[in-house]
């Protein structure tokens, strides 16, 4: 919530709203200018909480603490975010399966370390016609890691590549 998004004090001007304390006390509903003298007398702010009320909502607070308690939660919720890695390994349809076991050897253990991995099979210009020389592909990296990895979607068509998500499955806690 920014200064320019919220009404204070003197910005206020309906000729009635429904005033609240920071305690949560009912003032009721009294002209702004009346709601706008009991805040300076209480020496904190006149804040309009609900415009599209029928009469507006106001509450009397201090809006600096208030912006500054806000701003501290939005920081918390940031440093709680997981950012989710995704490491993407390319595969061609004439692969040979030695490369197919070292590149998805590799993929187990990004999904061990908690990444998701997207696997891309390049085609070229016939296979793009006919792609199910890459889903064999696919299929075959579907087949040896059905044990620590489940696929997001069906395998999807995007441009020269064929991609498939895979994500680790969840840990079963007995």
């Amino acid at each position: 919530m920014s200064k320019e998004d919220v009404l204070l004090n003197e910005e206020i001007n309906f000729k009635e709203v429904r005033c609240v304390s920071d305690d949560g006390e009912m003032y009721g509903v009294i002209s702004s200018k009346e709601a706008l003298s009991l805040a300076q007398k209480a020496g904190l702010d006149l804040v309009l909480i609900s415009p599209n009320a029928n009469p507006p909502v106001c509450k009397i607070m201090d809006y600096g603490k208030f912006r500054y308690h806000a701003e501290k939660k939005q920081k918390e919720a940031r440093k709680k975010q997981k950012q989710i890695e995704i490491k993407e390994i390319k595969l061609s349809t004439q692969i040979a399966q030695n490369d197919i076991n070292y590149k998805v050897k590799h993929a187990i253990e990004f999904l061990q370390a908690g990444k998701h991995v997207r696997f891309k099979v390049f085609l070229k210009q016939r296979e793009l016609s006919i792609p199910q020389a890459g889903m064999e592909t696919l299929h075959k990296v579907a087949l040896m890691l059905e044990d620590i990895a489940v696929a997001e979607k069906e395998p999807k068509l995007e441009g020269k590549y064929l991609n498939i998500l895979y994500v680790p499955k969840k840990k079963d806690k007995h």
